[in-house]
């Protein structure tokens, strides 16, 4: 093991000095792939000097997301505090279901989870666990939703159509969790949205109440705190008002921006969560933790365990079910994920975790500046998001980002809000800094200047 352990620090090595010294790995296309690498399992043993240089040169080839030229996806950068949790728990490799394999493990993920309840003004009911990604933390939210609204369906199945709403600019696990669930994909309505792609809860109010007219139930509503393009926030308190007019669950996704209950700034955005019946926030984007790190917290503990629980002698041998995670889980085996937040969060403070959610609006609030400042951009986002939405010129998102990655310049993605195509630059990458903003531009720019980008038309 101390072997190995060696040889990990080597190649860490090797990825710091990739990131700082060509932060835009060369893409490697996918018909080359296998022809570059040497991906293959044979049946003798590789060597350990050519096992070396395999590994070496698949970090290189490997997209380098803790760069600074790092702006493509809702994720990025890398936090020493939170790394080292994470390697902590490989090391460690407990499984969170019950108390006696994982032990003060256990204890990390409650204090984690009731501190969140806490922060939001969830009662003392109130209750979470960890899942394998936002879109399973809006499965289980909806599956608890579903089972509170009709309780036969978890042993009989579902005799009756129910439906769910969500923004048109929502993300597409709730489309997809409909069909997992049984509701099926052609119950979900889709609210419309203003111009800032936030939830019209007049719509949400006029689509549930015809559903009842129409003799179908109604049973679960999904709001954004932060939509995937635009990182727009739906009115809480607004929509609040609509389900509890209609009785139905209100489930806040804040898998890209939820974190922003931190700021002491910014947590007027999701004004209102406390009138949810679910939150659920991704530690592994605002607050730049390794991937990955989903939570989900509920206002009443016991829709948990009317979904999730089930009774299995030969696991759950001692303590009580308040220490068996796996009473409340989604999975079975479940790696820990709550370990590299508590080492962050410990060592950072409240503080420190603020100041991580807070700097990501400042560099937002400076992109947009440099973009109304120069002509020659378009700006399509607003204040109070970090998704930096724009276009350059006259050439066409889609041709710069693949134009600029190709080339090993940035790596940046492109997204779209009715029907119009922009580069969507977000600055949830915890290494940025000002310099780093100011340079992503200046890529572009000269970048473009040396190329015939010009010539494609949007």
């Amino acid at each position: 093991m101390l072997k190995d352990l060696q040889l990990f620090n080597e190649l860490v090595e090797v990825l710091i000095s990739e990131e700082q010294n060509n932060p835009v790995a060369t893409p490697i296309n996918t018909t080359e792939l296998f022809d570059t690498l040497n991906l293959q399992l044979n049946d003798d043993p590789i060597v350990d000097k050519d096992f070396k240089k395999t590994v070496t040169d698949i970090i290189k080839s490997t997209p380098k997301t803790a760069s600074t030229s790092f702006f493509n996806q809702l994720f990025g950068g890398r936090i020493s505090r939170a790394t080292l949790g994470d390697l902590l728990a490989v090391m460690l490799n407990n499984s969170m279901y019950t108390y006696k394999v994982a032990g003060p493990q256990v204890g990390i993920e409650k204090v984690i989870l009731h501190k969140i309840c806490e922060m939001i003004n969830y009662p003392k009911s109130a209750d979470g666990t960890f899942a394998p990604g936002g879109s399973m933390s809006n499965y289980m939210a909806v599956l608890m939703a579903r089972d509170k609204y009709n309780p036969a369906a978890r042993n009989k199945g579902i005799s009756n159509t129910m439906t769910l709403y969500t923004s048109e600019e929502s993300h597409y696990s709730i489309t997809k969790n409909a069909s997992f669930i049984g509701v099926g994909r052609d119950q979900v309505r889709t609210i419309k949205t203003n111009d800032r792609g936030e939830m019209l809860a007049e719509d949400l109010d006029t689509q549930i109440s015809k559903d009842i007219e129409n003799g179908l139930q109604p049973f679960f509503v999904n709001a954004t705190a932060g939509t995937t393009v635009l990182g727009a926030f739906d009115d809480v308190e607004k929509i609040s008002i609509i389900c509890r007019k209609h009785d139905v669950w209100l489930h806040l996704d804040g898998a890209y921006c939820g974190a922003v209950i931190f700021s002491t700034q910014y947590k007027s955005l999701v004004k209102g969560i406390e009138h949810s019946d679910s939150f659920s926030v991704n530690a592994h984007k605002m607050l730049g933790t390794p991937l990955s790190c989903s939570i989900i917290v509920t206002k009443n503990k016991n829709n948990l365990y009317q979904s999730f629980s089930n009774e299995a002698e030969y696991l759950y041998q001692t303590n009580d079910d308040d220490f068996n995670l796996g009473k409340t889980s989604l999975q079975c085996g479940r790696r820990n994920d709550a370990l590299k937040l508590w080492t962050l969060w410990k060592s950072v403070g409240n503080i420190g975790l603020e100041s991580i959610v807070n700097h990501q609006f400042k560099l937002a609030a400076l992109a947009r500046k440099y973009i109304n400042n120069h002509a020659d951009y378009t700006l399509y986002s607003f204040e109070n998001s970090i998704s930096v939405c724009f276009n350059y010129k006259t050439i066409s998102a889609k041709t710069l980002c693949t134009s600029l990655y190709e080339d090993s310049k940035l790596m940046v993605g492109f997204g779209k809000f009715r029907n119009q195509d922009f580069v969507r630059m977000v600055t949830i990458n915890t290494l940025l800094q000002e310099a780093d903003i100011l340079n992503f531009f200046k890529t572009i720019e000269s970048f473009t200047s040396s190329t015939d980008l010009l010539t494609h038309n949007r």
